[in-house]
């Protein structure tokens, strides 16, 4: 007997176009028993990781200023500040965010800690996001960062203070919620470690 809670009926590709996007159709057991059909648009476009890079003595961490269509066509000026990222493209998470680290900032990342995996918009996308934090040292920087013209990246490098970072969340300044969730985790980490 089939204990899933989930009967996929039907699945429908609507787009291949940059990633992949179908409609399932499908009956939901409720919690009553009954079943319910229903149908739900998913977009599939693999699973990324982010870090924030941070320097402890000089209480600094290092974020990318970017144009992001999505946001600008829903009444955003489109650049996006926020901690560098990348989808896995079939590498490890740790792997990935080392290499799009030093791709986006121009800084070679040594040791990475991950602390949590989430899924971001849980309601359309499959995608789930690991998030990490290292630490980073000016000697660290082997590049310029900016990302890669091919992938039409052009990115900017931003080196922040950790408090006017966090003002900036506040003011709407900062408004990436991967990046929001970052420092908000190192703010935590800080006043229970007590940097």
């Amino acid at each position: 007997m089939d204990n899933s809670p989930v009967r996929i009926t039907a699945e429908e590709t609507l787009s291949e176009n940059w990633y992949l996007l179908k409609k399932y159709s499908f009956d939901l057991r409720r919690r009553d028993g009954s079943w319910q059909a229903q149908t739900r648009e998913v977009y599939d476009r693999g699973n990324g990781a982010t870090i924030l890079l941070y320097n402890r003595e000089r209480r600094t961490v290092l974020l990318i200023r970017q144009f992001r269509m999505p946001t600008f066509v829903n009444d955003y000026h489109g650049y996006l500040i926020e901690a560098a990222a990348g989808l896995l493209d079939n590498a490890s998470p740790e792997e990935r965010i080392r290499l799009e680290a030093e791709e986006e900032t121009g800084y070679r990342v040594g040791h990475v800690e991950k602390v949590y995996a989430a899924f971001m918009s849980p309601g359309s996308v499959t995608e789930r996001i690991h998030f990490f934090i290292g630490e980073y040292q000016p000697g660290d920087r082997v590049g310029s960062g900016g990302g890669l013209e091919e992938e039409g990246e052009d990115i900017e490098v931003l080196e922040l203070g950790f408090e006017q970072a966090l003002a900036m969340v506040q003011s709407g300044e900062i408004a990436d919620g991967k990046t929001i969730m970052l420092l908000q985790h190192l703010e935590l980490r800080m006043l229970k470690e007590g940097w």
